[in-house]
C-alpha cells in the first residue's frame, strides 16, 4: 500500500493495482471507512515447522479496526503492513464498514466453530468504537448463535457488553494492565483507560460472574519489572476478582526498534545502554531479552501468582534451541515450563457445533487442542496446531455434517 496524496479531507492510496480515494472522517479521531471481505481465521502461525505457536486453544480472530488510538509506544503492530502501516505513518484508523454483517455471513457458512477473539491486534473498545460499535455488534452475532466470545482491552468495557455476555458460560474478558503507576502508564500509552478504570473493569466482570483474565503484557524491563510493584498489582487484581494471569516480556520488532528505543529513552535516559546488553536474542523479526532474564522474571511471577491463588501462563514466549530447520534455529515455547492452567487463557472453552440455528458445546471437550489425545470434536486435524483459515472450518463442517451430535 502506497500513499499517493493526502489532504485534511481525503487520502488517496495505491492498493494492489488500483488507486482508491477515501474521505477522512475526523470525529472522534481521523479515520476512513473501508469495505472488507476479510475472513475469520485462526492463529497467524502454526506449530510447524518452527514451533511458533503456544496457544493451546483455537480461536476465531476478529479485527474490526486497524490502527489503535491507545497507541502504545511499544506496540508490535507498528511494524505491520497494510492499513496498520497506514496508521503508523498518518495516524488514520481504518474502520471496516459493516464488518459485523460480514462476520454474520461467515458464521452462517460453518457448522463447527471456536471461540471468537476480539481482537488480537487493535483494541475493540478504542475511541472510534463509540461511534460505530462494531465490537458490540460482532459480540451480538456470536452470542445470538450461542457461540462464546472473548475480548482483550486496555480501555473501558462498555457495561452493555458485560450485560450481553453475562450468563454465557464460556465467554470471558481479558484486561491488560501495564502498571499500577498511573504516571508511568501515561508515558507508555497515548490513550487507553486509567489504571483505576482497568481495575473497575475486572470488578464489573467478576460481579457479572464473567471469567476475568489480567494480562501484564508486556512487562517492560527496568521500567515495570520491579517484583514488589508486580506483587502489589497481583494483590490488587486478585481483590478485584481476577482468576488468571498472563505475562509476556517486551519484545521489540527490528523494523521499529529505533523508535521504541527512542521513546523509552525519553522515560529513562540510561535504558538504551542497558537494553543493548539485555536484548541479545533475535527470534524471527523480533529482538528478545536474553533467556536467563526472562526465566527468572517468569518464575518469580509464577510464584507470586500461586501465592495469591491465581493460575498463570505466558503469551508468545520462546527460547532458541540448538536444533536447526533449513538453516534456521528452531524455537521452543516456554509455557510448558511455567503454565499452571490447562489452557493458556485460564479457562477451558470447548469447540462448538451447530444444532439447528444455534451452536452447542461439544460434550466433555476442554478446548486444549494442542494437548488433546482424544478429539471429541471429531476433527483430529486440530491437534496438529495449524494456522487455520475459514476454508478449513468450512471443510470440517462438510466432513462432519453427518456426525454432529451423533
Amino acid at each position: 500500500m502506497e500513499i499517493i496524496s493526502q489532504s485534511k479531507k481525503e487520502i488517496t492510496l495505491w492498493q494492489g493495482r488500483k488507486e482508491k480515494t477515501y474521505p477522512i472522517i475526523s470525529d472522534p479521531l481521523p479515520h476512513i471507512l473501508v469495505d472488507s471481505k476479510k475472513e475469520l481465521h485462526g492463529w497467524y502461525e502454526g506449530i510447524k515447522p518452527y514451533g511458533r505457536r503456544e496457544c493451546t486453544s483455537e480461536r476465531l480472530l476478529i479485527n474490526p479496526y486497524n490502527g489503535c488510538s491507545h497507541n502504545c509506544l511499544f506496540c508490535y503492530a507498528h511494524s505491520y503492513w497494510g492499513y496498520l502501516e497506514l496508521f503508523q505513518r498518518t495516524g488514520i484508523i481504518t474502520v471496516f464498514r459493516r464488518f459485523d454483517q460480514v462476520i454474520a455471513r461467515q458464521l452462517e457458512s460453518i457448522s463447527i466453530a471456536a471461540c471468537g477473539y476480539l481482537s488480537p491486534v487493535t483494541d475493540p473498545f478504542q475511541e472510534v468504537n463509540k461511534r460505530y460499535q462494531l465490537s458490540e455488534k460482532i459480540i451480538c452475532e456470536f452470542l445470538s448463535r450461542n457461540l462464546p466470545l472473548e475480548f482483550i482491552t486496555k480501555g473501558v468495557i462498555p457495561q452493555a457488553v458485560i450485560e450481553k455476555m453475562k450468563g454465557h458460560p464460556h465467554s470471558f474478558g481479558q484486561v491488560s494492565i501495564l502498571t499500577l503507576n498511573e504516571d508511568l502508564r501515561l508515558q507508555l500509552m497515548r490513550g487507553g483507560a486509567t489504571t483505576s478504570l482497568l481495575l473497575d473493569n475486572i470488578k464489573r466482570l467478576s460481579k457479572a460472574n464473567i471469567f476475568a483474565v489480567v494480562r501484564i503484557d508486556p512487562i517492560i524491563p527496568y521500567l515495570t519489572d520491579n517484583l514488589k510493584d508486580l506483587e502489589k498489582l497481583l494483590r490488587e487484581v486478585k481483590q478485584a476478582g481476577a482468576k488468571h494471569i498472563i505475562v509476556s516480556c517486551l519484545d521489540i520488532p527490528i523494523k521499529t526498534s529505533k523508535d521504541v528505543y527512542q521513546a523509552l529513552g525519553k522515560i529513562d535516559k540510561g535504558i538504551l545502554k542497558r537494553y543493548k546488553s539485555l536484548y541479545t536474542e533475535r527470534i524471527g523479526y523480533l529482538l528478545n531479552a536474553n533467556i536467563y532474564y526472562r526465566q527468572r522474571l517468569f518464575q518469580s511471577i509464577k510464584e507470586l501468582s500461586e501465592k495469591y491463588q491465581l493460575t498463570f501462563a505466558l503469551c508468545m514466549e520462546y527460547a532458541l534451541t540448538q536444533r536447526r530447520y533449513k538453516g534456521r534455529r528452531v524455537v521452543e515455547g516456554l509455557n510448558k515450563y511455567f503454565m499452571t492452567s490447562l489452557n493458556c487463557e485460564g479457562i477451558d472453552v470447548p469447540f462448538y457445533k451447530r444444532k439447528g440455528e444455534k451452536f452447542e458445546p461439544v460434550n466433555n471437550c476442554l478446548g486444549n487442542c494442542l494437548t488433546c489425545s482424544e478429539p471429541l470434536c471429531q476433527v483430529p486435524e486440530l491437534t496438529t496446531g495449524g494456522s487455520w483459515k475459514l476454508k478449513d472450518y468450512k471443510r470440517w463442517s462438510k466432513e462432519n455434517q453427518l456426525t454432529f451430535f451423533k
